[in-house]
């Protein structure tokens, strides 16, 4: 597709079976050594996958590896570990397969692209207290030396080394990481030309840094910040290529070919045109493939919007502008000229009533009536839920037969009212099983839901939704985010008739299950017109409107879902105030307009939180659950750290640390449960535990969850049983003293 497109220079070793950062690891040989990895020869996709998703079989038990989030991207990366045992190695031919088969697919000089050291280094989690990550790097470039020595046997002239941690905050280590790799890799006689790329960001005070490096050519994405550019123009040097992200790799609209010519002849005006390439912000995996598979999509919305081919289309016709001048390629700055102004005169983007309500918010608003301490008191009154309870997260599984049926509904096999009563019936099992296993609180399912995101965008104004606009989030798991495109807001209650539904069939209490303003504004494609704050402020007030509806609905327990917060974070600490302060704000925008004996939930995941605990504190939640098993709790070291006070345990919310890794098909023992507990409980009082899984049980097999739902409870129990007796041991001994 690249090569039709006029693509000229086109990269390989881009696609990974799970992702980019785990194919490293592979690639140098660090992997732990409870995979039993073997000491030479190549490292096959038994041990690659065990890494990822754990393994649970005759020939091995074992915990996958970390996961968390490739920056400020929903795209998802497993954790390399390195240790004192971590012996560098060359551990995997893929790579080199991948020229081999770029060549066999007639491309004659592809471009292998690899993660550069330095930021598999800065990504990676040191598990020994005296390894450090500056000593790793002879080693580790000893193994880039040689693949580079590979790739130049093979005739491979230049390689793309992706080193996206430049554009974050680096301190003196983390650069003398950078020049210590770069110098050694400098000194290579046998090598390819090196593309170093950067992306998600601009250079700032890496500047100077990033042309340092010797490298022979530099990668800039100047769709996030076209700024940079004329800095960098005065700091490279006579000979380096520079290559320009001018059409955003990141999001969906077309670009404005006019402000990127311009960007372009700004650098060649300087350095001149043959030491150019033009090119996409960053990889293509975070957009949608082909505009033209959508034959459904609004066509005056669709007239807005590049995805992946498009934006090929966009960069060879910046290319013929350059080369060629912009008469060659006239009709398609026409074209471009005429869609965005288009878009910027729509009708459909400015909702005027959405405008006059923003208008109206107040601090008081975004405030609870009553401090946490007090609410907690009447909840507890309320719900008269017994210690640690036990929930899970939202969804249960959807299944084979639910995806049928909704294919059935496109068909015309079914009618709406089939589907409904199908997902009744599944409803009805699940809180029927949820009841019978033993947990406290409970959920409805989800069965109704396509997507977290997707189910409550497709209520609101604003959003348009695609048929194959598919992102890979991580594995073989990808999401289709929406598409929001104007002003926002709620049309009717989106949940309260299932919700409801569900509490009929129980006298446990349902949680009311939504997802966050900041969650839906990251997991969608986002209108670049306005700040994003303002769209998250309009999410907030339709989410607001939701949850008071699940109130009035005799809903107790609501679960406001924000994984995507932390994900949020500006990539520059400096930023970060600004970015939590409306984001915080949106959510207690959303939730705070309750009673004080309605419990507010809130759920984070695969994220590293603790140096944002204060804001999350800030968002006033009754109940936080997260992500902490495939960690081992070290999670909560933020919250020991922040409990250091004379006060003891000084987090507001109550906790529930995620004991069961769903992303795994691993079945957790009762033991492997208690231990997990065990080490909560030495942060977090009893009274403050809840006990659920990592995250929603959506994507695992009810063969799978029966089980370790059935653990899960028998740990607890056990735990409660001991707190029992610990409290009559102490009443007798009060006795007794009496």
């Amino acid at each position: 597709m690249q090569a039709d497109a006029g693509i000229e220079i086109i990269p390989c070793n881009d696609f990974a079976f799970y992702d980019l950062m785990l194919d490293t690891a592979v690639l140098v040989g660090a992997v732990p050594a409870r995979y039993g990895a073997p000491t030479d020869g190549e490292i096959d996709l038994d041990i690659y996958f065990s890494m990822a998703r754990g393994r649970q079989d005759a020939a091995a038990d074992v915990t996958a590896m970390e996961m968390t989030k490739w920056f400020d991207t929903n795209y998802h990366y497993i954790v390399p570990e390195l240790d004192s045992a971590t012996r560098f190695r060359l551990a995997s031919q893929h790579p080199f397969r991948a020229v081999q088969r770029a060549r066999a697919a007639g491309i004659a000089h592809p471009r292998p692209v690899l993660i550069g050291p330095a930021t598999f280094l800065l990504l990676s989690k040191i598990m020994d207290e005296g390894v450090k990550r500056a000593d790793l790097v002879s080693d580790l470039t000893q193994v880039y030396a040689e693949v580079l020595a590979r790739f130049k046997e093979m005739g491979v002239a230049w390689v793309q080394m992706d080193e996206p941690a430049l554009i974050k905050d680096l301190d003196h280590e983390a650069r003398e990481i950078y020049r210590k790799a770069y110098d050694f890799i400098g000194t290579l006689a046998n090598r390819p030309s090196i593309m170093l790329t950067t992306y998600f960001g601009g250079l700032e005070e890496n500047a100077d840094l990033a042309p340092s490096l010797g490298t022979e050519g530099l990668h800039l994405d100047l769709a996030r910040s076209p700024q940079q550019l004329s800095g960098i123009l005065d700091k490279i040097n006579p000979q380096m290529v520079l290559s320009l992200g001018v059409v955003d790799g990141r999001n969906v609209w077309r670009t404005d070919l006019d402000k990127a010519l311009d960007l372009i002849k700004t650098a060649a005006d300087r350095v001149g045109s043959d030491r150019l390439q033009i090119a996409p912000s960053c990889s293509l995996l975070h957009c949608p493939l082909d505009l033209n598979l959508e034959t459904k999509l609004d066509p005056e919305i669709k007239s807005w919007l590049a995805f992946g081919l498009q934006k090929l289309e966009e960069v060879k016709a910046l290319t013929r502008a350059l080369d060629e001048g912009e008469n060659s390629v006239a009709e398609l700055f026409t074209a471009s000229r005429r869609a965005l102004a288009a878009r910027r005169s729509s009708p459909r983007v400015v909702i005027p009533q959405v405008r006059e309500r923003l208008s109206q918010i107040t601090e008081k608003m975004a405030r609870r009536h009553s401090d946490a301490d007090k609410r907690r008191s009447l909840q507890r009154a309320e719900l008269r839920l017994p210690p640690f309870p036990l929930t899970t997260i939202g969804s249960y599984p959807q299944t084979e037969e639910i995806r049928k049926l909704r294919a059935d509904l496109k068909k015309g096999a079914i009618t709406p009212q089939d589907l409904e009563e199908a997902l009744r019936e599944e409803t009805k099992r699940t809180v029927k099983f949820q009841e019978t296993a033993g947990l406290d609180v409970l959920v409805h399912g989800e069965f109704e839901r396509n997507d977290m995101v997707e189910y409550f965008g497709e209520q609101m104004d604003g959003f348009v939704f695609t048929e194959n606009a598919w992102v890979q989030s991580f594995g073989s798991r990808a999401v289709k985010p929406p598409i929001i495109f104007g002003d926002v807001r709620r049309r009717a209650p989106m949940t309260v008739e299932w919700i409801a539904y569900a509490q009929s069939l129980t006298s446990k209490p349902v949680k009311g299950m939504l997802t966050g303003p900041a969650t839906i504004l990251k997991w969608s494609f986002v209108r670049d017109d306005q700040p994003l704050r303002d769209t998250c402020r309009q999410l907030a007030l339709a989410i607001r409107d939701e949850v008071a509806d699940l109130e009035k609905a005799g809903i107790k327990i609501i679960q406001i879902d924000e994984p995507a917060l932390p994900e949020g974070l500006p990539l520059k600490r400096k930023d970060w105030e600004t970015y939590l302060n409306w984001a915080v704000d949106s959510f207690k925008l959303a939730s705070s307009g309750v009673r004080d004996t309605t419990q507010i939930h809130t759920h984070m995941c695969y994220c590293e939180f603790n140096e944002i605990l204060d804001a999350i504190a800030a968002m006033d939640v009754d109940v936080i659950s997260f992500e902490g098993s495939r960690s081992r709790m070290e999670i909560l070291e933020g919250f020991r750290q922040k409990s250091g006070s004379r006060r003891g345990f000084d987090f507001p919310s109550d906790v529930g640390p995620g004991i069961y890794d769903i992303h795994s098909p691993r079945v957790p023992s009762v033991e492997e449960i208690t231990e997990l507990l065990n080490r909560a409980l030495a942060i977090i009082p009893a009274e403050r535990l809840w006990v659920n899984p990592d995250c929603g049980l959506k994507t695992r097999g009810w063969h799978e969850i029966i089980p370790a739902i059935k653990n899960m409870v028998q740990a607890a129990q056990a735990l409660r049983r001991k707190m029992d007796s610990s409290i009559r041991i102490a009443e007798e001994a009060g006795a007794l003293t009496s």
